[in-house]
């Protein structure tokens, strides 16, 4: 577990460089996981040890959202004078992420019936 751990920090770190030194309008931890997405796509499948790692952190994938939480709250006066933008950004990412999903489990679908 703690060497996918550091596989994972590795490639939010190479993120974090990459986008210092091109200076991409990117997050770090966004190119690190793009990066990570095209070396497991590049492997053909996902090492074992990943399963038990990403089991433990969806464990407590809940007190990730704390930090936003209270990121809201402390803001609150911002939000409610810009809630028509958030509320239309978060229902267009939720079709965009609906429709990912949706033609990723045809694709998922496809592939299991070869």
């Amino acid at each position: 577990m703690i060497g996918s751990l550091a596989a994972l920090l590795a490639f939010q770190l190479a993120g974090e460089i990459l986008v210092r030194l091109t200076g991409l309008p990117l997050p770090g931890p966004v190119l690190g996981m793009l990066l990570l997405f095209v070396a497991l796509l590049a492997r053909g499948r996902t090492p074992p040890v990943f399963a038990e790692t990403t089991r433990g952190l969806l464990a407590y994938l809940g007190l990730l959202f704390v930090p936003a939480g209270v990121g809201i709250i402390s803001h609150l006066d911002r939000v409610a004078g810009e809630w028509l933008g958030i509320a239309v950004t978060l229902l267009a990412s939720t079709a965009l992420a609906l429709v990912a999903t949706a033609f990723t489990l045809r694709y998922m679908l496809r592939r299991q019936g070869e």
